[in-house]
């Protein structure tokens, strides 16, 4: 079981609920990615509150495991820094790099529904996901 699970597993068969976490974590990089691509947001406008509000993780440990999925082109030395400081562990290394290849499909995506959209229905799209993700915030 995973350090940022705050359930029981549910009933049934060995490995089920593994599975069903990593597709939740691939589910959470591909959103996040096509979101990114639509909007031009860092993935951890998604990310982070995914993982505060789905998985049950400290703010900072959330922090920390979107570095990880942003890593290469942004935080590698935010990492470092979450690592040293004890706030992320080599469990929330890997959870990272599983929402960073969800991540990184979502992109792609992304971009390409973004292309075909009139530039004020994006945008219009785009104010009601970020009011929808302040009010998930600020009420949690």
């Amino acid at each position: 079981m995973w350090a940022w699970q705050h359930h029981k597993p549910p009933k049934g068969k060995p490995g089920e609920e593994k599975r069903m976490q990593l597709v939740a974590l691939l589910a959470i990089g591909t959103f996040a990615g096509l979101l990114s691509g639509m909007f031009g947001v860092g993935g951890g406008v998604i990310i982070v509150p995914a993982m505060v509000l789905l998985f049950g993780m400290t703010q900072q440990s959330a922090v920390g495991t979107s570095l990880i999925a942003l890593l290469l082109p942004v935080g590698v030395l935010g990492v470092i820094e979450y690592y040293r400081a004890g706030k992320i562990s080599a469990e929330n290394i890997w959870i990272g790099l599983i929402v960073a290849a969800g991540l990184f499909a979502g992109a792609f995506f992304g971009a390409k529904i973004a292309a075909q959209m009139p530039g004020d229905i994006l945008r219009k799209a785009f104010a009601i996901f970020m009011g929808i993700v302040a009010l998930q915030m600020w009420f949690k």
